[in-house]
């Protein structure tokens, strides 16, 4: 439940990644270019958020294998 839980956040969090690239590409053809910082910077954050969450997807998901592996 948890894994799942996990998997559907960090889908979310890249469609919110692909809405800010979006932004930030209308606002760069608009020459808008005060949002581009703050896009720029919660996409940052965004990316660093989702690479925690996915190398602990990744090794929660080791551990599973693992004991499984021992129980046979």
């Amino acid at each position: 439940m948890l894994f799942t839980g996990i998997l559907v956040l960090i889908g979310t969090l890249v469609i919110v990644q692909l809405w800010l690239l979006t932004a930030a590409l209308e606002a760069l053809l608009a020459r808008s270019y005060g949002a581009l910082i703050p896009a720029s910077v919660a996409s940052g954050v965004l990316f660093a958020f989702n690479a925690l969450l996915l190398r602990y997807v990744v090794a929660f998901d080791d551990k599973v294998r693992r004991e499984e592996h021992l129980r046979r």
